[in-house]
């Protein structure tokens, strides 16, 4: 939430004192409120008890006057004699006398001298004092709650009962708040049906009323809460004696608890003003503190960001604390760092054994190189390789190779001091010369710096002849990057030991489009799983009956580019590629379809497909292509070349083996045209041998190929093999091949390779040849 440590600081002691502070003043109040509150509880019973106290005195001078009234002789004559006049003046004189708010004569008859009786509840009044001798107590006169005291008058019997009363108002109230300690509310409360009822205001539906009600329910003499919207109080509530005994009334005392609380507000408000200005002091000092702490932590931020960026950095802290301590560790890890920086970029850009800058540090050296170039000018890379590695570094050691290289490259700083030299690879070298154009007449020139190059080097006692070559490419700025340069560069040395030459200049032509091919790979792949590739077949011609007996399998690709597609533009890659396997599945596929078609039309012919040298030593394409062809019940015979068993003998003559016990044929293709081996020709379990078209084209013509023909296939009987030839475009050709014995034919005099539409076409003008022959020798025998 707060992104710098300072303000984070501050904050947070600011907030631990604020809450220590509230902790604190809270504890105070709860204090505060909880002694007040018990003081207020104490100073209530006191009330209480000295109400009660007052209602006694008030109750025994009462009691005194109407005895004395009860007794006087007069009086009780005036009463037995029912003389109103004389019995009103007497009570009127006494109340005056006494001060009394109320005093009246209930005859026993129930005649009321002294009061209107409409004011009294006569019922009520006559069977309280009729059930009572001397009654006393809380009673309602013209809707006002008085104390009552009664005496009976006796003439000598009962005549009626003298009634004196003091009435229960807000004055008397008062008189009783006045005798209190503490500033309380007084007030008498009575029940009227189901309403308490006080003297100034009915309290039924609030919580003044409810609070009496339950504490004359519960029958408490101790203090409750009070919580209204004007504020908390304590009441405590006294159960008053009633005349009757039926209609209750209670002696409220209420106290405010703002009242109890308002002597400690100033102690409250010192607390307050006392915590706020320990705050201020707290957030300043917590500032200053912080920003102590702070300003060293962001120096060291500073010098992380820019060690980070590889730039120097130092701090300067000078205290003597953890920070200090932390500023120096900082300054010794960022002084180590930096001289480990340098250690492993010179690592990162040297070769470990030689020295010499390596393949990132040429890099480097050509992009600052391009950066310098003036419109027109391009920098020369040469990549220097040494011949026969192999064979040079099995014969002097790998250390002595290594001094070897070095010493080249020594060399090269002789000849050219402004030259850098480094080292690509194990046995390449890398050249950035002064030159600023590639031209023809380079050539010569590195060819003689060649010749004095490759003269012999002392390593030790012993002088080491070198052979060298050359590989040069050339690049203008805002061309090539310097990968794709070096990487020319390399190309060019390969193309000159290709060719042969010491010397030769990246030659683009002759590369290619490697990004082309492997595009081409990846459509090649499509046009598989779209049916884009298909089959073409060209029949072969038994020359001992005359009738083609079997078909040669050659893939065809519809490019949706390019067009058709020569087979020799992709097969080779797909070679080269590693998807010669699924090309292969294709073509068998295709050819049991094929095959099956011109079964279900009567032709029942052998399709020879061939394998990939790449393939042979694959026990797995093996396996599979056996279970295929035995599923189908398909007729194949495998071409292969001799040089393919050469890569793994051992692998590629279980393959055949298991080919040739699975009954699928095997034809040794193109026989004569490589490095023809009689032993590999004795190992390899074969069925056919196929002689190179090259032996065949000029058969007629050149005795020495009809003698390597006739040679070849008398050589092929003898070890139980059928002869095909290859390439028979004339007639000549055809029949010197019937004369030498040869078994089949393949070629353009007899078909070219053609569709499958094509081909059922021709095979039915065939077989309708071979039926018309018969009937035309048979006429001319005739």
């Amino acid at each position: 939430m707060f992104r710098r440590l300072q303000t984070k600081l501050t904050v947070l002691y600011a907030g631990l004192f604020a809450l220590a502070l509230s902790l604190v003043a809270v504890s105070v109040y709860l204090t505060i409120a909880n002694n007040a509150q018990q003081q207020v509880r104490r100073e209530l019973t006191a009330t209480g008890t000295v109400f009660d106290s007052v209602w006694a005195l008030r109750t025994q001078r009462l009691r005194d006057g109407a005895d004395l009234l009860a007794r006087d002789f007069g009086f009780r004559a005036a009463v037995a004699t029912r003389d109103a006049p004389t019995v009103e003046s007497a009570v009127t004189n006494l109340r005056q006398r006494m001060g009394l708010d109320l005093a009246f004569l209930v005859g026993v008859d129930g005649d009321v001298v002294g009061v209107d009786p409409a004011k009294v509840d006569i019922d009520k009044l006559w069977s309280a004092l009729d059930h009572e001798e001397r009654a006393q107590g809380v009673f309602i006169v013209d809707g006002a709650p008085y104390q009552l005291i009664s005496a009976p008058v006796m003439s000598p019997n009962l005549t009626g009962w003298i009634v004196f009363g003091a009435r229960l108002d807000d004055r008397e109230m008062t008189a009783l708040e006045r005798l209190s300690a503490i500033r309380l509310d007084a007030q008498v409360f009575d029940r009227r049906g189901e309403t308490w009822v006080t003297t100034d205001k009915t309290a039924d539906t609030g919580a003044l009323g409810a609070v009496v009600a339950t504490a004359m329910r519960q029958a408490t003499a101790e203090p409750a809460r009070l919580r209204t919207a004007t504020g908390d109080s304590l009441v405590l509530v006294k159960r008053l004696m009633t005349l009757d005994g039926q209609t209750p009334a209670a002696l409220v005392l209420r106290y405010p608890m703002a009242l109890a609380l308002a002597p400690y507000q100033p102690l409250m408000a010192a607390v307050i003003i006392a915590g706020l200005i320990g705050a201020a002091l707290v957030v300043a000092a917590s500032w200053a503190l912080s920003r102590d702490i702070a300003r060293p932590i962001t120096a060291l931020e500073a010098a992380a960001r820019r060690l980070r960026h590889g730039e120097a950095a130092h701090v300067d802290v000078r205290s003597s604390d953890e920070i200090g301590r932390l500023s120096d560790s900082f300054n010794l890890m960022a002084a180590e760092i930096r001289e480990r920086e340098v250690r492993i970029t010179e690592l990162a850009l040297r070769d470990a054994e030689t020295g010499l800058p390596n393949h990132l540090a040429m890099e480097r050296e050509i992009e600052a190189r391009m950066a310098r170039l003036a419109p027109g000018q391009q920098v020369v890379v040469a990549a220097l390789g040494l011949d026969r590695f192999t064979v040079l570094r099995s014969a002097i050691g790998y250390a002595l190779f290594t001094q070897l290289v070095r010493e080249i490259g020594a060399r090269i700083q002789v000849l050219d001091p402004e030259a850098v030299v480094g080292r690509l690879t194990t046995s390449t070298l890398c050249v950035i010369s002064r030159l600023t154009a590639l031209t023809d007449e380079v050539v010569p020139v590195v060819e003689r710096a060649l010749v004095d190059l490759a003269a012999p080097v002392r390593l030790g006692n012993e002088l080491v002849d070198v052979h060298m070559s050359n590989g040069l490419a050339a690049a203008e700025a805002g061309g090539l990057d310097a990968p794709r340069l070096i990487e020319q560069a390399m190309i060019a040395l390969d193309q000159a030991r290709a060719c042969g030459r010491k010397v030769a200049i990246f030659d683009p032509v002759a590369y290619g489009d490697p990004a082309g091919n492997l595009s081409l790979m990846s459509e090649m792949l499509q046009g598989v799983a779209t049916g884009a590739l298909f089959l073409h077949h060209q029949p072969k011609l038994d020359l001992r009956t005359g009738a083609i007996t079997g078909v040669e399998a050659l893939v065809r690709w519809n490019h949706p580019a390019r067009g058709l597609l020569r087979p020799d533009l992709f097969v080779g890659m797909a070679e080269e590629t590693g998807h010669i396997r699924a090309l292969t599945d294709c073509v068998i596929d295709r050819a049991i379809l094929d095959q099956r078609a011109l079964r279900d039309l009567g032709h029942d012919l052998t399709i020879s497909i061939n394998i990939s040298g790449r393939l042979i030593d694959d026990a797995e394409f093996a396996d599979r292509a056996i279970e295929k062809i035995a599923a189908s019940g398909a007729r194949f015979c495998f071409e292969i070349t001799e040089t393919a068993v050469i890569g793994n003998p051992d692998v590629a003559l279980g393959v055949l083996a298991k080919l040739n016990a699975a009954g699928i044929p095997v034809s040794i293709d193109d026989y004569g045209s490589g490095l023809s081996s009689l032993a590999y020709l004795k190992q390899i379990n074969a069925d056919e041998l196929k002689i190179d078209k090259a032996f065949v084209l000029s058969l007629e013509n050149d005795a020495k190929d009809a003698l390597l023909v006739k040679s070849t296939i008398d050589l092929a009987h003898s070890l139980g093999l059928k002869v095909t030839a290859e390439g028979v475009e004339s007639r000549e050709a055809l029949a010197m091949l019937q004369m030498m014995g040869c078994d089949l034919a393949q070629g353009y005099h007899i078909a070219k390779p053609m569709a499958l539409e094509a081909l059922v076409a021709f095979l039915g003008e065939q077989r309708l040849a071979e039926t018309s022959a018969p009937a035309k020798a048979r006429r001319r025998a005739r």
